[in-house]
């Protein structure tokens, strides 16, 4: 299931000669849930490049989504992407489980928060 998201992040930096791994503001790890060294998954709204790799902490405010070692070939730096991570939950904890869902401009500042997706229309 769905646990974090943080929607249409920009990346700032993309460093193929770093350990592997996605660098991420800590408010915005914080804001959405996401751990240190958590799986997450990345989508690339523009060049529709999907990979798994784990978060680690960028300094607190700075904004950083850098993306590192193998992965910095699948976005540059502008790229809007999606960061995910997803859990696995009883059907107890389901029955209240809703993800925290981080909407982000282009200078990767919160512009909304939310737990729910609309339902798409036709």
């Amino acid at each position: 299931m769905l646990k974090a998201k943080l929607h249409r992040a920009c990346v700032t930096h993309a460093e193929l000669d770093y350990e592997g791994s996605c660098a991420i503001d800590s408010n915005l790890l914080d804001a959405a849930g996401i751990r240190e060294y958590e799986q997450i998954q990345i989508y690339n709204l523009g060049n529709g490049e999907r990979f798994t790799t784990y978060a680690i902490r960028a300094e607190s405010g700075s904004r950083i989504i850098s993306v590192n070692g193998a992965a910095a070939h699948k976005a540059a730096v502008g790229h809007r992407i999606i960061i995910c991570a997803y859990g696995q939950y009883s059907e107890a904890e389901l029955l209240n489980h809703k993800p925290r869902l981080v909407y982000l401009d282009e200078h990767n500042h919160i512009i909304r928060t939310g737990h729910a997706i609309p339902v798409q229309a036709a």
